[in-house]
């Protein structure tokens, strides 16, 4: 790889080294307590790597998974045959989501906890170009690779695992060599000194368990050692879930709430000479449609409904810059406490989404059956925010027909329940 310098000293053996089948795993049962943490599994990876053949045969084999694995173990030590396996069926997942997913070295959780493309780029683009930066807890380098774009990486990890899935990824991303040098370390990132470097920080939200970690005090490293880092590295940007805790936890910062294609994925907490001016900000991928703002300084007056309801973009919502929005785009809000918003013309933004209004009645399902009889719809897409509303029980209960599909929205309206039925623009 052109430009590369990879510090590789805690390897057993050189990275194009193709080890016989035959290896004495012995060794990654029983490791000498000298070894570096990790390793076994560090060697599991570069056999997998020098025997193709072997990922070859467990992607595209037909027989039953009990049968490939006997036939398997017969030439290959079990550690392998497992690791194959498990990247097999991680690459598959990956293949509809990553580019070049059936191609990468994954494991389930790493996978699970990248970031997408679209959302690596975006956050990459506001890194000035040819500075240094440090991507620490580095997983397997969706990050790395967008900010390699921008100029030379540290890719940080604690797990030398994760480190060598992240240059064989970027060998995958890249063919033709690096745009910019790449150099690893292995290293426990809240024991570092980053104080002269921009920062990409994406903590470890999960910390053993199976689903994302709301409270920042419970993340690896901590929101004690993001504070500390805020207040000592010259600028950068920590990835947090867009569902934290982060609400008057970051002074001085700016925090980018970012959806891609409707779905909210990232929080981005920017500070130092990377942070905006404004305290939060909204971003819509793909059309990168962005509004900054601080939600204290915009007000949208209430109204009745009018020709059109709109469903704000989730990154709006959680960004608390609903009423900026809706003050840009001339719309009004239903009621403080509920967030659609209204109006009698349909804005050119990425951050709502329009629906023709049909007929606004009481919450009331018997008068919502008696009006959907006139014209039954052929599907129903049932929407609330805060009204509780059985969905799954309501849509077998709605007549069906071969009107037009139905979105039906249980709203607030002057703190009035109200049912809006509409049909999607």
């Amino acid at each position: 790889m052109s430009g590369q310098n990879v510090t590789a000293n805690w390897l057993p053996w050189p990275l194009n080294h193709r080890l016989p089948i035959s290896f004495d795993c012995a060794s990654m049962k029983k490791p000498d307590p000298t070894d570096v943490a990790g390793v076994p599994e560090v060697r599991v990876l570069q056999m997998l790597q020098a025997a193709p053949e072997l990922l070859e045969m467990v992607t595209t084999s037909t027989v039953k998974e009990t049968t490939l694995q006997e036939r398997l173990r017969a030439d290959y030590i079990p550690e392998l045959v497992r690791a194959a396996l498990r990247l097999r069926d991680v690459r598959r997942r990956a293949n509809e989501i990553f580019p070049d997913g059936d191609r990468l070295w994954l494991t389930g959780r790493s996978f699970e906890q990248a970031t997408a493309l679209e959302v690596a780029c975006h956050k990459a683009s506001r890194f000035p170009s040819g500075e240094p930066i440090e991507d620490l807890c580095c997983g397997i380098g969706m990050d790395t690779r967008a900010l390699l774009a921008r100029g030379p990486v540290l890719a940080v990890d604690s797990d030398p695992a994760m480190l060598l899935r992240n240059e064989w990824n970027q060998q995958v991303w890249y063919p033709d060599g690096l745009p910019h040098p790449l150099t690893t370390e292995q290293a426990d990132v809240s024991k570092r000194d980053s104080t002269g470097t921009l920062l990409h920080v994406d903590p470890d939200r999960r910390v053993g368990r199976d689903r994302p970690i709301k409270r920042l005090e419970m993340y690896q490293p901590d929101l004690a050692w993001m504070e500390q880092t805020i207040e000592s590295a010259p600028g950068g940007a920590i990835k947090i879930g867009p569902a934290s805790n982060f609400v008057q936890k970051f002074s001085g910062c700016e925090i980018e709430l970012v959806s891609l294609h409707g779905e909210c994925r990232e929080a981005t907490v920017w500070f130092g000479s990377l942070a905006g001016e404004k305290r939060f900000r909204a971003t819509i991928l793909p059309t990168g449609e962005s509004i900054c703002g601080d939600p204290l300084e915009a007000w949208c007056p209430e109204s009745d409904v009018g020709q059109f309801l709109f469903d704000p973009d989730p990154a709006v919502v959680r960004s608390g810059l609903l009423d900026a929005v809706g003050q840009m785009h001339n719309l009004h809000r239903l009621d403080s406490a509920d967030e659609y918003l209204t109006g009698d013309v349909v804005p050119s933004t990425a951050f709502v989404t329009a629906f023709r209004v049909e007929a606004v009645m009481g919450n009331n399902p018997k008068e919502l059956r008696r009006y959907l009889r006139q014209k039954p719809g052929s599907h129903y897409e049932i929407k609330c925010r805060h009204l509780k509303v059985d969905a799954n029980q309501l849509q077998k209960k709605l007549p069906r027909g071969e009107g037009s599909p139905r979105v039906v929205f249980f709203v607030r309206v002057s703190g009035k329940a109200r049912v809006v039925v509409c049909e999607r623009m």
